[in-house]
């Protein structure tokens, strides 16, 4: 079964953006409503954790992830109240140091302002071996300090997130499970070494390489 690359604005290019990404945001159909937590065997299956059981009572429990990249400490406030299946898995990778020595592999710099992380392969078509639906999409916007999902499509997260450096317009597609509270200018300083066009101009792999050490989760 082929790798889909877990983008944005399109589950099989990386290249939409700038006016692109307007368009798509006016033009993207009201979400759906949101299914019922449940994580299922998917493909790839890239440093393989085990597939969690959600679990509504502690799925509820506040808590905030730390990321201690090379670049800095990153941390945000997980949204348990309005995204707990996202959030439960985030905190069970994490827990299961999934994310340990892994590096974001893209970030993007015009039209729209991201930095990627979550695969273990560092190619963009990673993941845990399970997907699960999306939620909280509903007049979703991605200010500056955004958590989001990246997805190859509806219903198809997996471990690949991204963090909104700077006020973004995307459509409502990708779930917000996070808010930065410390790092912000992390990101921006990751930002402002630019990155490589890869993927075309604005988009590609960060200059200032971004390693990932360690996630550590502090329940509240």
């Amino acid at each position: 079964m082929s790798r889909k690359p877990y983008a944005l604005l399109a589950a099989a290019a990386l290249l939409p953006l700038g006016a692109a990404a307007q368009a798509a945001a006016a033009t993207q159909p009201p979400p759906a409503q949101p299914a019922a937590c449940t994580y299922t065997p998917a493909v790839p299956a890239d440093n393989f954790k085990g597939i969690p059981v959600f679990d509504p009572a502690k799925a509820a429990k506040p808590y905030r992830a730390t990321l201690r990249t090379n670049q800095g400490a990153i941390t945000f406030r997980a949204l348990t109240d309005k995204a707990p299946c996202t959030t439960y898995s985030f905190k069970f990778l994490a827990q299961h140091a999934y994310f340990n020595r892994t590096h974001c592999h893209r970030l993007t710099t015009k039209g729209i302002y991201v930095l990627q992380c979550g695969d273990p392969t560092g190619t963009g078509s990673g993941g845990p071996g399970y997907s699960f639906p999306d939620e909280n999409l509903a007049g979703a916007t991605y200010p500056a300090g955004t958590v989001a999902m990246a997805n190859a499509g509806p219903n198809t997260n997996g471990s690949q997130f991204f963090f909104v450096w700077k006020d973004t317009k995307l459509p409502p597609a990708y779930t917000p499970f996070g808010k930065v509270t410390g790092g912000l200018k992390v990101l921006q300083k990751i930002a402002a070494g630019g990155e490589d066009d890869q993927n075309g101009p604005g988009d590609g792999f960060p200059k200032l390489a971004v390693n990932i050490k360690r996630v550590h989760i502090v329940s509240r």
